[in-house]
């Protein structure tokens, strides 16, 4: 079968499209024939060495795919041959077929295609803990997304109007906030041209979050940029808010003083969503049943906005790194069926 090697840390260009032995699963494990997998901001950590999981060379990126169960082994009752699967191994997705653990497994809703079912676990999983479980947002709050725009950032747009929040978008252009409309963000901030190197830009950066906040500061802020703009986002959450630190795709940790938490009476809280679906399985399995009743209901959309084929992954985390994804990317492979 074909696949996406990472043979050394890297960018995309330094990926390898080559044939790979699959072998056959042993107890516990499950085959699945890979129809699409989702391309995510962490792969492209991955692959140059600078996530949280570090795996051993070589191997092969891809945290979250649908398929088709191909064969089972010893001691697996859940699953049969045909089944169509959501999986999440962590790492693996990028190729046709992949060796799972049957706990990494679940059902794919017969409502979503494999595209959808492929991009569906880790931006909406993540967007869905960190509002439901880590800041515990309630009916009528208001919620300011940062880098709104991007996969994770519109699964938190849906995810937030399904739980009755205000939204309000933030992204750097036009043309990527017509899409957080789209998706249902009631209000919106372009924060493309600010130079937050002048104080004067800084002021009227907060002056636009209060404008969209009725002057009392978003209850919660879901940052998955880090950079410049946390600590003025920061600024103007509104007493007792909570930051989600969802990631850094600016690139830089932002230094935060303490007495800002002190002042605003507020707090921050670290999302990790990979951590959690492990420590706590039975939670994220009743998260992600949430999730499908809420596609199904047609309360989200999960939208896949671009899908490259399996041997152009380096273009689809090029794309992402060139933050010109609006929505998901998916990969499909030859065993692709919408």
């Amino acid at each position: 079968m074909k696949a996406i090697v990472c043979k050394e840390f890297g960018p995309p260009s330094s990926l390898v499209y080559e044939d790979v032995e699959t072998g056959e699963p042993s107890k516990n494990q499950v085959l699945v024939d890979i129809h699409a997998a989702g391309v995510n901001f962490p792969d492209t950590l991955i692959i140059k060495n600078e996530y949280q999981f570090k795996p051993p060379l070589p191997f092969t990126p891809g945290g979250e795919l649908a398929g088709v169960v191909s064969a089972v082994g010893e001691g697996v009752t859940e699953f049969k041959i045909g089944d169509e699967v959501i999986g999440m191994p962590g790492n693996g997705g990028f190729a046709e077929q992949i060796l799972i653990s049957k706990n990494q497994l679940f059902k794919k809703p017969t409502n979503m295609d494999f595209s959808t079912a492929a991009c569906f676990t880790l931006t909406y999983g993540t967007s869905h803990y960190a509002l439901k479980d880590k800041a515990q947002l309630k009916e009528g709050e208001t919620v300011l997304i940062m880098g709104a725009s991007g996969g994770v950032g519109i699964s938190a747009i849906e995810i937030a109007k399904a739980m009755g929040a205000k939204v309000v978008a933030a992204a750097s252009s036009d043309d990527k906030l017509e899409v957080c409309k789209q998706y249902g963000a009631d209000e919106v901030i372009n924060y493309g041209g600010y130079d937050l190197k002048d104080r004067d830009q800084i002021k009227l950066f907060r002056n636009d979050i209060g404008k969209t906040t009725d002057g009392n500061g978003p209850d919660v802020i879901y940052d998955p940029v880090g950079g410049d703009f946390t600590e003025p986002a920061l600024r103007s959450i509104a007493w007792a808010g909570r930051f989600l630190v969802i990631g850094f795709a600016a690139g830089n940790i932002p230094k935060i003083p303490l007495n800002l938490y002190l002042v605003k009476g507020c707090s921050a809280v670290g999302v990790f969503w990979g951590a959690f679906t492990m420590r706590e399985p039975q939670n994220h399995l009743a998260n992600m049943q949430q999730l499908a009743q809420w596609h199904e209901e047609g309360k989200i959309k999960a939208p896949v906005t671009q899908t490259f084929s399996l041997e152009n992954a380096a273009d689809a985390l090029d794309t992402i790194l060139a933050r010109k994804a609006t929505g998901k990317i998916a990969l499909t492979t030859s065993f692709y069926n919408k």
